[in-house]
């Protein structure tokens, strides 16, 4: 069974969750005003687990939408509690109830920490990583970083500008790059991750693919391995990850950097992209990886229309109410050069604006190229979250 959050504040969320399973625009519209603050989605469910479920809300007071499979499911947490203890969850509702408890649990009480290799990150505060790109064709900053030194004048910047972790990439993902082979990824990566632990500059963490090079760099002294396609593209990486007890990202994405434009196509892309990353973040605890391992990141991006992008920001609820930390990437990417008008060099204002925002809807990992607009903007908003008020 599957669990979607969806933003309690954003009706839009609600509406497109209908809508993607078949209701007209006017009863959805009407359905999703009459909800109460916490709404979630459960896929998968059967016939007689959806007839107790109506039995179940009508005593409780929740209300209750279903279709073939699925119903969603809105009432203030503290309705949904008793359905998710053991000793009270209605007959036929236990496995329901075991996927509730799980919600409200990492609901409440979100991972404040994420285990890597060697250590542990809290996550009570924006924890920056900084990207350190050694590619000659990144989007961004291809053929800026080329070589050791520069590799390591480039980390000292950003730990200087506050990052707490360092990612450093081989292979640019951009839409419409081509593959780089092992070799010559390993060749630009490796030596530069080595320098950067020796120098005490980490913890690193590794933009890849491929089982091999993941493999290499966590022997070279990374602590992270970053897959961009969600440990779909070489499924042998989440071993290597498992086998070194790191610390992984797993980012969503359709298809290769070569056709993923071409994937764009959702009903409802913030509940489609949360399902995806699960089905990715289980395939990943199969192989053996921690779950206090595991961070999500919506792939902002990568099989994504510049409006897919904005309402996969707004609704980031949905990626977060999946119980693991959630890193986003949002740094001088298209859709914020679309809503600003400017080229990819002057997005850094627009990446820190987007970082704050996401750190209000649960983010806690932030993926930049400037580190020290994104620090500035990331202090005021975890203040607004974080101070007591008086």
């Amino acid at each position: 069974m599957r669990l979607t959050a969806l933003a309690a504040h954003t009706p839009d969320a609600v509406r497109a969750a209908l809508a993607a399973r078949g209701w007209e625009a006017q009863p959805a519209w009407f359905a999703a005003t009459g909800l109460q603050p916490l709404s979630v989605v459960l896929e998968g469910i059967s016939e007689s687990e959806r007839e107790a479920l109506v039995r179940w809300s009508t005593r409780a007071g929740a209300d209750l939408l279903t279709g073939d499979g699925w119903a969603l499911v809105a009432a203030p947490a503290s309705r949904l509690a008793p359905l998710a203890r053991p000793d009270r969850v209605p007959d036929g509702l236990e496995r329901v109830g075991d996927t509730v408890a799980r919600f409200l649990a990492t609901y409440s009480e979100p991972p404040r920490s994420w285990s890597i290799a060697g250590e542990s990150v809290p996550l009570d505060a924006p924890v920056l990583i900084g990207v350190l790109n050694v590619t000659p064709d990144s989007f961004s900053d291809g053929g800026r970083i080329i070589g050791t030194e520069a590799g390591v004048a480039r980390a000292e910047r950003l730990k200087a500008d506050g990052c707490r972790v360092l990612d450093v990439g081989g292979e640019s993902t951009r839409p419409g790059s081509t593959p780089v082979p092992v070799s010559d990824e390993l060749a630009r990566v490796i030596p530069v991750v080595e320098a950067i632990v020796n120098r005490g500059l980490g913890p690193v963490s590794v933009d890849t693919r491929k089982s091999e090079v993941a493999r290499a760099a966590l022997a070279a002294g990374a602590a992270v391995i970053n897959d961009v396609s969600g440990g779909r593209f070489d499924p042998a990486l989440l071993s290597v990850v498992a086998g070194a007890r790191a610390g992984l990202i797993l980012m969503h994405s359709r298809g290769t950097p070569e056709t993923m434009d071409g994937l764009a196509t959702y009903r409802h892309v913030a509940g489609e992209v949360a399902g995806e990353l699960s089905d990715c973040a289980e395939h990943a605890l199969a192989a053996g990886i921690e779950r206090d391992r595991v961070v999500l990141d919506p792939g902002f991006g990568f099989a994504k229309t510049v409006e897919q992008n904005f309402r996969l920001l707004d609704e980031l609820a949905s990626v977060v109410g999946l119980g693991y930390p959630v890193a986003v990437g949002p740094s001088r990417k298209r859709f914020l050069g679309a809503a600003t008008g400017r080229p990819v060099q002057d997005r850094d204002r627009a990446t820190a604006l987007a970082c704050a925002l996401a750190w209000e809807r649960g983010a806690r990992l932030f993926r930049v190229h400037d580190a020290g607009l994104a620090r500035e903007a990331l202090s005021v908003a975890s203040a607004t979250t974080t101070t007591p008020r008086t």
